[in-house]
């Protein structure tokens, strides 16, 4: 179990600097523009912050840190800004998922939703949710880049588990 959480967390990160690469092509009016979008997110960057938030919110859950909110758009007016703290959380997500032992995967944790509404479920299905959950979004983010001429290129699980295959022959 803690082998197959490290892999989808390491493949979590991969796929997240793809997207963060690919939109350091736009300019700041296409990351923030929000007209047409088709996402639950105005921009790609709130979407980005969203997806960074949830991220971060989970991390928190996990260590047992009540009140930890999803952070606002506008605290991240660049993409700078976005990647300077995203790379952060990598770093404490990484340090988490790498140090967690056996045991807790399968804890039970329980926890508020926003609305106040209590919830508990084993550990790694909330990993497992937090990693969904962000590929859902990538995968809006990556639509968006696309119909701006600037696709991320595959960004599947398989397609990162090869990239681990070519750096050890």
């Amino acid at each position: 179990m803690k082998d197959y959480v490290r892999l989808l967390y390491q493949y979590n990160a991969w796929a997240n600097n793809r997207i963060l690469d690919t939109c350091a092509a736009l300019t700041s009016a296409e990351l923030t523009a929000g007209e047409g979008s088709s996402t639950a997110h105005p921009s790609i960057r709130d979407t980005l912050v969203h997806t960074m938030g949830a991220q971060e919110v989970w991390l928190a859950r996990w260590k047992g840190i009540a009140g930890i909110t999803l952070p606002s758009p506008g605290g991240f007016p660049t993409l700078s800004d976005v990647r300077r703290h995203w790379t952060d959380l990598e770093a404490r997500t990484h340090a988490y998922v790498t140090e967690i032992p056996d045991d807790l995967l399968t804890e039970v944790i329980h926890y508020r939703n926003r609305r106040g509404e209590p919830y508990h479920y084993p550990r790694w299905q909330t990993m497992v949710h937090q990693v969904n959950h962000g590929t859902q979004h990538r995968a809006e983010v990556a639509a968006l880049l696309t119909a701006l001429n600037h696709s991320p290129g595959d960004l599947d699980l398989l397609v990162y588990v090869d990239t681990l295959s070519l750096r050890r022959e």
